[in-house]
């Protein structure tokens, strides 16, 4: 597969596992990415200040400044994709990663494979966000207004804070607000890759938009699970 988006796209890689972390920043960089590979989360965090990247790579266990530190410090002014990688299996941890702002979370072991289909939809979903679009007025559905430039919905004059992820995935749904969306069309059109049972990363996304519609008071609609079909973005009385 050849990478998406620039010639050599910049990958930022915070790891401490000598070997995984030499292996990552070989592969990659022989499969024509540009790495720089920091062994922990401070001189991550400097490094990604400091420099432009494309996606960061991010363990969550690193030593000093832990990854989801380093996640809350650097979305304070950076909006860099980021992919937290751990061996920790808990829900509670990939979930603390998505409130944070992460962008996909990869539990280890993983293949490089797979590490290089995450990154590179990563980098499409990226490619997409940034095409010119028309200038025209933000649609307003019922009191939810959706707007393309901020990536973000504002309710009652407030702004939800979505990711642009979860920016894409509620867009999505509206668009489609009559229809039930499976998750196999939701991970190609919207996380730009193929669905796989054991990859939690929509349910995430998902978890967050309800939760951040919530907070801003929005209960209109809601994204509602259709089980063994998918998502449906309706009001309260139609399903």
């Amino acid at each position: 597969m050849t990478p998406i988006a620039a010639v050599h796209p910049r990958i930022l890689s915070i790891e401490d596992d000598l070997v995984l972390g030499a292996y990552v920043h070989d592969h990659l960089g022989r499969s024509g990415f540009e790495v720089t590979w920091c062994q922990n989360g401070q001189e991550g965090l400097d490094a990604a200040r400091r420099q432009p990247f494309d996606v960061v790579l991010m363990d969550i266990l690193l030593p000093g400044l832990d990854g989801l530190s380093v996640l809350t410090q650097l979305r304070q002014s950076h909006s860099t994709p980021v992919l937290l990688m751990s061996a920790l299996g808990a829900e509670a941890d990939r979930i603390s990663g998505f409130r944070l702002g992460a962008d996909d979370y990869l539990p280890k072991p993983f293949s490089m494979v797979e590490l290089r289909v995450r990154i590179e939809a990563i980098l499409r979903r990226v490619a997409l966000d940034r095409r010119p679009t028309p200038v025209s007025i933000a649609p307003v559905v019922d009191s939810l207004r959706f707007d393309d430039e901020l990536f973000d919905v504002v309710y009652d004059g407030r702004a939800a804070g979505l990711t642009r992820t979860e920016y894409r995935l509620l867009e999505t749904l509206n668009r489609n607000d009559d229809e039930v969306l499976s998750k196999a069309f939701l991970y190609q059109h919207v996380l730009q890759r193929g669905y796989a049972a054991h990859d939690r990363s929509l349910d995430m996304h998902i978890s967050q938009i309800r939760r951040k519609l919530k907070a801003v008071g929005y209960t209109e609609r809601e994204v509602r699970t259709v089980w063994g079909k998918g998502y449906i973005l309706s009001a309260g009385d139609e399903m």
